[in-house]
């Protein structure tokens, strides 16, 4: 059992470092993901590298295609209007069941989660066309946990994997977002405002406007906006 639960371990820890360096940027889309590198690069086997990728496909971070290995995700426009539409109905809804059932406790870890999101840095400078890492994890965390109170894990499990490739997405359109004319600590901070008055309409309707914005940006933009090739 306990060395069950240490491969379990490795396998998971593999998988969240690769998660975040893909998340990061560090292979550009359609970039194939090489077993014995990534052993290398990670120090562990080949066996659980690939237990790793396996799981990252099942979370849509990695394709694999037939005979011929693991990939970063292309990109294209059309999929991420659909990411983000999808994005959009999904997180309405949940956010419509939070706000009806969720509790005090509830409130101020949204609060809290929202006051660490608004102290992060945002922009790296060093290369202030990129969301610092610090960043995205904040953002992340704080409309994970807007939904969180549903309490509906098929919809917290959609919301998690349409997070993590709007973020891929985002890594790559660093000008276009950089460049939109928006204030989105205002935003966040309307979002905020809207689920602890319990409005979930005012909230439904700020969430999208916020996804849509961003998108709107990089359609503007095109593929130049999101450094593909």
């Amino acid at each position: 059992m306990a060395k069950k639960t240490d491969a379990e371990t490795l396998s998971k820890h593999l998988h969240d470092a690769l998660r975040r360096d893909i998340l990061a940027g560090r292979w550009s889309p359609g970039a194939k993901l090489q077993l014995t590198a990534l052993s290398q690069h990670y120090e562990t086997s080949s066996t659980v590298v690939r237990e790793a990728l396996t799981r990252l496909v099942g979370d849509r971070l990695v394709q694999l295609r037939p005979n011929r290995g693991f990939f970063v995700p292309e990109l294209s426009l059309s999929e991420l209007e659909d990411i983000t539409e999808m994005r959009c109905v999904n997180e309405e809804l949940a956010a419509r069941l939070a706000i009806e059932r969720g509790t005090l406790d509830w409130e101020s870890e949204l609060i809290a989660a929202h006051h660490t999101l608004a102290r992060t840095q945002r922009r790296d400078p060093e290369d202030p066309d990129t969301h610092t890492e610090a960043w995205n994890e904040a953002h992340q965390a704080f409309h994970a946990k807007l939904v969180e109170a549903c309490g509906v894990p098929v919809l917290i499990d959609l919301t998690s994997v349409l997070s993590d490739l709007s973020q891929l997405y985002g890594r790559w359109a660093g000008v276009a977002t950089r460049h939109a004319d928006r204030d989105i600590e205002q935003e966040h901070r309307d979002i905020l405002a809207a689920a602890l008055a319990r409005d979930p309409r005012l909230t439904a309707a700020l969430l999208r406007a916020h996804y849509q914005t961003t998108m709107a940006a990089i359609r503007s933009a095109g593929e130049v906006g999101m450094k593909v090739g």
